[in-house]
């Protein structure tokens, strides 16, 4: 398979920022005779960024390849990419939720390692529960992301875990012989911990930013919005890329009579705010979906907006998925409508909120974070 014909699209794409590494192909290799033994449908993937193991593992061989993205926009990366490497019919990979359905009856799994060990024990512990006894995972990543508690979380789930070679600055794990006396042991996921400052419970699957706990900027923010002048008298609001949904949680719980919609990109996360909003007791005035921004949202519809940005993209600092969710921001808010963002004050990032959204202010300041509000014109 032509790796370079891979594309990021529709995610962020840039210098550094690549469809596939050398990671992706030391997995294949390391898993190619498993793959090439494996039946219809015994080949589940993992965390594939953007479709890399996947149409890897077709072009191994592999049919009825079952997959689970994280990301919304890796969902769609993989979709374009099997069109654009020519892959149809019984070749074309079945992306599935995380869930017993996508993990029953697979043999071999393939997974990029992520940097969470939370996220690496929910995954490792879902395979260990629902896939063959005789699974193996082939885990791999670049090996300065790798630590050796990758290797102690995959061992409270398998008896085995072997490591391969390095080879352009990548590393494969290889995970067999499921643990029988010990696992499958009972699912802890989402975490639930609650943050006595706020009197809040926050829940979170694996992997999530900041997990069960609520990031500086996000206090900050919260301690901003507390002041009440951020649009006193909006009806709704939305928690734009809400990870665990704290903010939409707190904006729900602090106005009555306010309804919430919490978006953000990563399944992972749009399941945290659910349970967030649940463990809370505002699941009734909290609507949570996965989606790209804003996309599900209509033009000048919202008067409040709420918005603690990512700014990395895998390893990359990247301000464009900042940017583009300014944008995203500024489509939907209504004429006077505002956008009440947290960022890391060393980004700079209020001509850029000029810019894109509007008149913006600032409404307070830390040695890290910046908050500021800008205001739709029209």
């Amino acid at each position: 398979m032509d790796f370079e014909l891979l594309r990021r699209e529709p995610d962020v794409e840039g210098h550094g920022l690549e469809a596939s590494d050398a990671a992706d192909r030391l997995i294949l290799d390391e898993a190619a005779e498993a793959i090439a033994a494996a039946g219809p449908g015994e080949v589940v993937v993992l965390d594939d960024a953007y479709g890399a193991l996947a149409l890897g593992a077709t072009a191994l061989g592999a049919s009825g390849v079952r997959v689970h993205q994280d990301l919304a926009t890796g969902e769609r990366a993989l979709a374009r990419n099997t069109v654009r490497l020519g892959f149809a019919g019984e070749r074309v990979p079945l992306s599935l939720p995380l869930s017993p359905e996508l993990l029953g009856g697979a043999r071999v799994v393939l997974m990029r390692l992520p940097r969470s060990l939370d996220r690496l024990d929910e995954l490792a512990g879902l395979v260990a529960e629902h896939a063959a006894s005789d699974v193996r995972i082939v885990a791999g990543g670049r090996l300065k992301h790798m630590t050796l508690a990758m290797n102690e979380v995959l061992g409270t789930w398998f008896d085995r875990v072997d490591v391969s070679h390095a080879r352009q600055k990548s590393r494969v794990l290889i995970a067999s012989e499921r643990r029988v006396v010990h696992a499958p042991r009972p699912t802890t996921w989402p975490r639930l911990q609650r943050d006595a400052d706020l009197d809040l419970v926050v829940a979170a699957h694996g992997g999530v930013f900041a997990g069960t706990s609520v990031d500086i900027g996000t206090r900050l923010l919260l301690a901003a919005l507390d002041d009440g002048d951020a649009v006193p008298d909006a009806a709704t609001a939305v928690d734009l890329a809400c990870g665990t949904g704290v903010v939409a949680a707190w904006l729900a719980r602090a106005r009555p009579g306010l309804v919430v919609t919490a978006t953000d990109r990563s399944a992972a996360a749009a399941a945290s705010a659910r349970a967030t909003a649940e463990a809370n007791g505002v699941a009734d005035r909290v609507t949570v979906t996965q989606a790209d921004g804003l996309e599900l949202l209509p033009a000048a519809s919202q008067r409040l907006i709420v918005l603690n940005p990512p700014f990395h993209s895998d390893a990359a600092l990247h301000t464009g998925i900042a940017e583009h969710l300014f944008a995203d921001a500024a489509r939907v808010l209504a004429p006077g409508g505002e956008l009440w963002c947290v960022w890391n004050s060393h980004l700079r990032y209020r001509p850029a909120l000029e810019r894109i959204v509007g008149p913006t202010r600032q409404i307070a300041r830390d040695p890290k974070f910046t908050v500021t509000a800008s205001r739709r014109a029209g």
